[in-house]
């Protein structure tokens, strides 16, 4: 079997799985545990993390503004693909590899604006006295997907080794700091920082796909 064929086999099983979770948190253990009586799946698991991991505002204006820097790494590489397209003089000669992460931030936004206007939850906590979507954790999501895509274009574009080991070094604490932040803030479930997980690897895995399907073959 072609390696080419093979990411995207497991693209689709990762989508599958997906879809099964979401499946499993609207129809596993509903408890009325949130505000307002809105109910979310995984409820004894959900309501263990919950009482363990009580609301603090200062963690979560914190992961706020990670996440701003997070949407600091995608500005980056679009100031790189558009410095590409000065210089070059043509859209054809800007890296094919900057058009394939421009189309998985794409991939990701419609992503992020499906679910939250499809509510699959609410979060534990309201914000402002309102209940707002919470499932999948998007700023999981975001550190994810972001920091995994760009320590993988980094070397592409970072030559010197020791800045590439230190630039990977803060794009990997940076990701963890954000996910890690925002499941103990306790503005999230458990199962939306897993749900944030296991969609982000499904995404990360067609933008591996991508990669392989229209770089590795010709580099």
């Amino acid at each position: 079997m072609k390696k080419e064929t093979r990411n995207i086999l497991i693209s689709l099983f990762l989508t599958v799985v997906s879809f099964g979770y979401i499946y499993l948190v609207k129809t596993i253990d509903i408890m009325a545990i949130g505000p307002k009586g809105s109910k979310v799946g995984f409820g004894t698991v959900n309501k263990y993390f919950k009482n363990l991991f009580t609301y603090n505002k200062t963690i979560y204006k914190v992961t706020e503004i990670l996440g701003l820097i997070a949407l600091l790494i995608v500005a980056v590489y679009g100031i790189v693909g558009l410095v590409q397209l000065i210089k070059r003089k043509s859209l054809f000669k800007v890296d094919k590899r900057i058009y394939i992460l421009g189309v998985f931030y794409v991939l990701v936004g419609i992503i992020y604006v499906f679910f939250d206007k499809v509510a699959i939850n609410y979060r534990p906590v309201l914000m402002d006295g309102k209940l707002e979507a919470s499932f999948p954790s998007s700023h999981t999501v975001l550190a994810i997907c972001v920091c995994v895509s760009a320590i993988a274009m980094n070397k592409f574009y970072i030559k010197d080794k020791s800045k590439l080991k230190l630039v990977n070094i803060f794009i990997m604490i940076l990701m963890v700091l954000i996910v890690a932040g925002r499941f103990i803030s306790g503005v999230h479930w458990f199962s939306d920082i897993l749900g944030g997980i296991v969609i982000s690897i499904t995404l990360l895995s067609y933008y591996f796909s991508l990669d392989s399907l229209f770089l590795e073959r010709h580099e």
